[in-house]
């Protein structure tokens, strides 16, 4: 009998948890996995929502009404920007390392600097070092979260059983809905509870100084899993990738360019119904800033709705059939979206974010499994990341930019018009690409 083991045997034994493969392992991972992804997105959607309320007179009090929200915008954008780099970055150790190392490190990159944006003066204090630093650590979130996404769903993902990979990937899908839920709702309560002065001048900093406390959760969690089995195999067969993106780049750029191209609408809708119809109904419409993030509320609940039930479906459906019909439904919501908001009628303002966000849904849902399933394991983490973020420049970054724009120039009609064109991009995209929930994740 041999007295010593190998790294894969180690990280196969049952003992392990999380990589021994019966359902309370499986469990155990999904949870980990949810937690972690829906504390990262928290961070990173408390900002969103700070931007579209308060983050243009804290920051860019000099400006006028309609270039100080575009600055606000802007400096909302740089975590996109940055989250390809964190995706290069986080990917090449998670492709050579091990994917929980490099999920525990995500954690604390996001969680610390989205704490200190609640402690950083405004302009009123700090002068130009204000919105400076605020862009700083702007960057550091879109650095975390690029790295985040990722690892995440490769932690479900090559867990999973083969007919159970859309299953798993749900939970941390359903992350954003959460964390989506989480940061509307404090900033709800507090707008509910604090006087409009007090929520301008120290209110919306509380969001943000709760990072601290969820970091230690998020970590707490993360370090109780194993690495996953999949991964173990290639470092004991020592095939770890020496620099993963250029691998990507290489042998997968049409897969890493279609990939993004499908993940543009998810993120052109949801940041189009949230932070961009957030600022223009509170701004140009009058609604009332705590009925606007009631309503986000519910649109929330149909988002989680509709990423749970297409991820679920995906691997009887096929994750591919149900993209498509996604982003066609995107289509459509695009044309609609708009009229229903203009109406100022809270319920039809519901139902115009809620179509929205469960269109949104049903594209984001199946891309858990489906954009890991496009690459080999020893680059997964860099080409799934990779793919999903810059989907994320091209979809998200821009969205609230471009919508704020086509508005003033020629209407609200406009920018659902823009809604349905990034969906006609993710759709031509994803028909080009194959189905993969029967592939082995080798």
């Amino acid at each position: 009998m041999r007295s010593e083991t190998t790294a894969a045997e180690r990280q196969q034994a049952p003992d392990a948890q999380g990589a021994d493969g019966s359902p309370e392992s499986l469990r155990r991972v999904a949870v980990a996995s949810f937690i972690g992804t829906a504390i990262e997105f928290y961070d990173f959607y408390i900002y969103g929502t700070a931007a579209a309320l308060v983050l243009n007179e804290a920051f860019f009090p000099t400006l006028d009404p309609v270039n100080a929200t575009l600055a606000s915008f802007s400096t909302y954008a740089v975590a996109f920007a940055a989250r390809p780099i964190g995706s290069v970055v986080f990917g090449h150790f998670g492709d050579r390392v091990g994917r929980k190392s490099v999920l525990v490190a995500s954690l604390l990159l996001m969680g610390l600097s989205t704490a200190l944006v609640g402690l950083l003066p405004g302009y009123d204090t700090l002068g130009i070092w204000a919105p400076l630093l605020l862009i700083l650590l702007r960057f550091l979130q879109g650095i975390g979260l690029g790295g985040e996404w990722g690892g995440a769903a490769l932690l479900a993902v090559e867990h999973a059983p083969k007919k159970k990979r859309g299953l798993y990937a749900a939970f941390p899908q359903l992350g954003p809905s959460v964390g989506f839920f989480a940061a509307t709702g404090v900033f709800w309560l507090l707008s509910a509870v604090l006087s409009d002065d007090a929520f301008r001048s120290w209110g919306w900093r509380v969001p943000f100084l709760l990072s601290f406390l969820l970091v230690g959760v998020g970590l707490f969690v993360r370090l109780r899993i194993s690495e996953t089995p999949v991964f173990a195999k290639v470092m004991e067969a020592q095939e770890a990738s020496k620099v993963p993106t250029l691998d990507v780049l290489r042998h997968h750029p049409r897969e890493l360019l279609l990939g993004a191209g499908g993940m543009v609408v998810a993120y052109g809708l949801f940041y189009t119904a949230t932070t961009y119809c957030l600022a223009y109904a509170t701004g140009t419409l009058d609604v009332p800033r705590n009925t606007m993030l009631g309503l986000s509320l519910v649109a929330c609940l149909f988002l989680a709705a509709g990423t749970w039930l297409a991820a679920t479906r995906s691997d009887g459906a096929g994750r591919r059939k149900l993209v498509l019909a996604g982003a066609g439904l995107s289509v459509v919501w695009g044309f609609v979206l708009f009229p229903l908001l203009d109406t100022e009628q809270p319920v039809l303002i519901a139902l115009a974010l809620g179509g929205a966000l469960f269109c949104m849904g049903v594209v984001y849902g199946p891309m858990g499994a489906y954009l890991p399933e496009l690459f080999g394991t020893n680059v997964r983490y860099s080409g799934a990341s990779l793919a999903y973020n810059l989907g994320g420049v091209l979809g998200g970054a821009v969205s609230p930019l471009v919508a704020t724009r086509l508005q003033a120039a020629f209407g609200s009609s406009s920018v659902g018009w823009y809604v349905s064109a990034m969906a006609v991009v993710s759709l031509v995209c994803v028909l080009a690409l194959p189905e993969t929930r029967e592939r082995e994740l080798t």
